[in-house]
């Protein structure tokens, strides 16, 4: 496809992300895709990206991509991904702009059913996304969820391989206890990040909130602390939030599961809002109380929080010591592991106060 450069929508530490526009382009035209590109000589997390996207193409859930390129720019050689354009931003701006710095639960539980098919798809195609936060889920004209960003995503089989289990991919705030006390990343690994989104939209702040991010990983690796779900919302979507924060990965539910919650399975033509919440015509069924409760099922394979971590960066030194702890054996203990992590980031006391500036952890 022939396209040109258009504006800025957006940046990271991959690079940037512009409008493409068709060079034959009608005069009614509006933005239907975007550009994301990055220095072709560091380019490997965008191609990345755009592998794992074509394999995805055909779930409404996942952002589409529409190919690949390499341009020459001011004397630079580009590499360039044509994505979908997601006319209704990030979910975490759409928070940020409403009324309250928060959402309704009628709203919440019909972003979480879309976000839960992506999911789904993503897992049951043999990949974890590893980086789910509300900065990579996007909305569409429709106010359809769009997961993006997979520059961090892997095969779920990958996991199991000794020598990549030292690594941290995604976010600190939204990584799992397995992820900080043992670098095991799999599938209920997005789980647990889906439940810091669920939450963090019911409140509006993140689901932990700490001075630093040695008190982040201590909480969230050590110990039986789980991050408080928040009491204003329906016993419905309290109890699927303590399906997602369950310590044991192994005892975690699944999307698959997940999808059959009653916080997800209301008919949404029969949600009446009223003062913010939800009226249901059909009471649903009582939540299942443990992982066997439901007979079909077959497995294919803030408000305020307790602790309370506001972390936007790690410090180049604090990455890389966290990238390659234990020279990629994970055969200390999580006690050992975690007190190796806090010695060299007990040293960076400093954190940057810019909200939207997290460092994803490769």
């Amino acid at each position: 496809m022939d396209w040109i450069r258009g504006e800025t929508v957006g940046h990271g530490s991959f690079g940037k992300v512009n409008f493409a526009i068709p060079r034959k382009q009608s005069t009614l035209f509006s933005p239907s895709m975007v550009v994301k590109s990055s220095a072709a000589s560091c380019s490997a997390t965008l191609m990345n990206e755009k592998l794992i996207l074509e394999e995805l193409d055909s779930c409404p859930q996942i952002i589409r991509c529409f190919g690949d390129s390499y341009t020459y720019e001011k004397g630079e050689k580009l590499y360039n991904v044509l994505l979908e354009y997601a006319s209704g931003g990030a979910l975490s701006d759409k928070i940020k702009n409403s009324r309250d710095l928060r959402l309704p639960e009628f709203e919440i539980s019909k972003y979480t059913k879309d976000l839960l098919k992506g999911l789904h798809y993503i897992h049951k195609s043999g990949y974890v996304h590893c980086d789910v936060k509300l900065q990579n889920i996007l909305l569409g004209e429709d106010g359809q969820v769009k997961i993006a960003d997979f520059g961090l995503a892997k095969r779920a089989e990958s996991m199991k391989d000794g020598n990549l289990r030292c690594e941290l991919r995604g976010t600190p705030l939204y990584m799992s206890p397995e992820m900080v006390t043992a670098g095991e990343q799999d599938t209920p690994s997005d789980i647990w990040a889906l439940g810091c989104v669920v939450a963090e939209m019911a409140t509006g702040n993140p689901v932990w909130s700490c001075s630093d991010v040695t008190k982040l990983l201590m909480a969230i690796g050590v110990g039986d602390q789980l991050p408080e779900v928040p009491e204003k919302l329906s016993e419905k979507a309290k109890d699927f939030l303590e399906k997602c924060f369950v310590k044991d990965p192994r005892k975690r539910w699944t999307a698959e599961m997940l999808l059959d919650h009653p916080f997800v399975v209301a008919d949404r033509d029969e949600t009446v809002p009223l003062n913010n919440e939800t009226c249901y015509s059909n009471t649903p069924s009582i939540s299942p109380r443990c992982p066997f409760d439901f007979p079909d099922w077959t497995s294919d394979d803030s408000a305020e929080s307790t602790a309370t971590c506001q972390i936007t960066s790690l410090p180049s030194p604090a990455i890389q010591e966290l990238i390659n702890f234990s020279g990629g054996s994970l055969s200390t203990s999580p006690a050992e592991r975690l007190r190796g992590l806090m010695n060299e980031l007990i040293q960076q006391s400093e954190w940057d106060d810019a909200d939207d500036d997290w460092v994803s952890i490769r």
